[in-house]
């Protein structure tokens, strides 16, 4: 191609791809621009030595493309595809008892995302709003993201939004960045991280397994639609789905067991020899990961929107569709149902005798789930909760549309981008590392020689490294 811009689209009737790829020659400046039709997408910035080399490249992208079904378009002319949303019905409690809210943070918008560990309580909304906070209910942080929050998700001590917009954001550092990007006809319905390997969940039942150099490495098609859970370990991937759930060997090789349930999987959660569905038939399936046999039932008396274990697996956790929140022993016995008071919980996570819901009305709430404090809720008192604000001053970190520049590398560790036989791969600079090891680094800022000064950088497993904090681009 000459100089100028190409605009090319690829859409599929069927209600798949919906996708956008733009090439702008500009010199001997090339810049792609690449995402779902209607929103802004990604960019790709490279410079090359001559101008006739910069076109030859331009058309070489353009020629893939078009061999991949892609075709010129007029930007605008199709629009966006709407975003699926969880349809919530929240009635209320059936309970006489509400639980004992110790504290309550009110987001502004329906809430799925949470992750609570030692030190802070996470909330993502559909606004794309991440708050962090204390777990005295203190406001620490504030994150705007581009699209809304489907669920968080951590990995050692990475965490990670997955948004409506197709990006997973990667929330470790001072500034969010787009840590993977999702096929653009993948509709997102929940995400799981194992060591570095994101596996994705959609609303027409797919599974899709990426690695951490943000490459797609296999994808299923599970017996179901509508696949709300996914949980993985270093064994399998489980998939639950209208269906049931379905396991797959880590590396996709091969389906280890399908276990049907006898209503749509609507969450799910694992602990280390079990996975747990629940299901819209109004019950928690207990399924043993090594066979896919379902060893016990949690009868709730609403569709399961959520559940939880404590870390032992002594207690299982629901929320329903009716406001209200259970404890089961083990063996599927009944121990209490409480009223949220704030709406159906439609995540939940249980850590150190506290139980933190998200609802469909955007709220955070930690429940004090000790014996002393339910027993005290049975019998009509709870404590008074606490309503948390977030100060108007709190500052709001919205991911970077350009990396900050520094003459020095300070006390941080220096990455290289380089090619690797046609990939742009990303590498770390000096002594102590692993030469052939490769960094997961944001793709939108690898840009062949560059390099960057990275906060923090730690070894993984895989062959690769992660970092941590904040990135600047070297001069």
């Amino acid at each position: 191609m000459t100089q100028g811009t190409t605009y090319l689209e690829l859409s599929e009737d069927s209600g798949g791809a919906h996708k956008f790829y733009e090439v702008t020659v500009t010199g001997t400046v090339v810049d792609i621009r690449y995402g779902r039709i209607g929103s802004d997408g990604s960019r790709q910035t490279s410079t090359f030595p001559s101008i006739e080399k910069a076109e030859a490249a331009a058309s070489k992208k353009i020629g893939e493309k078009v061999r991949k079904g892609y075709a010129p378009s007029v930007m605008g002319v199709r629009a966006a595809r709407s975003v699926t949303r969880r349809a919530v019905v929240s009635a209320p409690s059936t309970s006489r008892a509400t639980a004992p809210v110790l504290w309550r943070f009110r987001t502004a918008s329906s809430a799925f995302g949470i992750h609570i560990d030692g030190d802070r309580c996470w909330v993502g909304n559909q606004n794309g709003d991440v708050y962090s906070l204390g777990h005295d209910g203190q406001v620490l942080s504030r994150f705007q993201l581009p699209d809304g929050v489907k669920c968080l998700v951590a990995d050692d001590f990475w965490i990670y939004a997955g948004c409506d917009d197709g990006s997973v954001y990667d929330l470790s550092g001072k500034i969010p960045h787009a840590a993977y990007r999702i096929d653009e006809d993948v509709d997102i319905y929940w995400l799981d991280i194992h060591e570095g390997v994101l596996s994705v969940s959609d609303a027409g039942g797919r599974l899709v397994v990426i690695d951490h150099e943000e490459e797609h490495q296999w994808s299923r098609n599970s017996p179901g639609t509508g696949a709300w859970m996914v949980r993985a370990d270093a064994t399998a991937v489980y998939h639950g789905h209208s269906a049931g759930v379905t396991a797959y060997a880590a590396d996709g090789g091969r389906e280890l067991w399908n276990t049907k349930t006898p209503g749509n999987v609507l969450f799910g959660w694992q602990e280390a020899d079990h996975v747990y569905a629940g299901t819209a038939r109004h019950v928690v399936h207990k399924i043993a990961k090594a066979g896919g046999q379902v060893v016990a039932e949690y009868r709730c008396d609403a569709s399961v929107y959520s559940c939880a274990t404590s870390p032992d697996g002594r207690h299982v956790f629901a929320g329903d569709s009716a406001s209200s929140v259970y404890c089961f022993a083990a063996d599927g016995t009944r121990l209490w149902k409480l009223g949220t008071g704030c709406g159906s919980a439609l995540s939940m996570q249980y850590r150190d005798e506290r139980l933190y819901l998200v609802t469909g009305d955007g709220t955070l709430a930690c429940v004090d789930a000790s014996e002393q404090a339910v027993t005290a809720a049975q019998g009509g008192v709870v404590p008074t909760a606490l309503d948390v604000k977030a100060s108007a001053a709190l500052p709001v970190a919205t991911p970077a549309t350009a990396v900050a520049t520094t003459t020095s590398a300070g006390s941080g560790t220096i990455v290289e981008c380089v090619d690797d036989h046609g990939r742009v791969r990303v590498r770390v600079v000096g002594g102590g590392f692993q030469t052939g090891w490769n960094v997961q680094f944001p793709r939108d800022m690898r840009v062949v020689g560059a390099r960057y000064v990275v906060e923090e950088i730690h070894e993984a497993s895989g062959g690769f490294y992660r970092v941590r904090g904040e990135i600047k681009r070297l001069l």
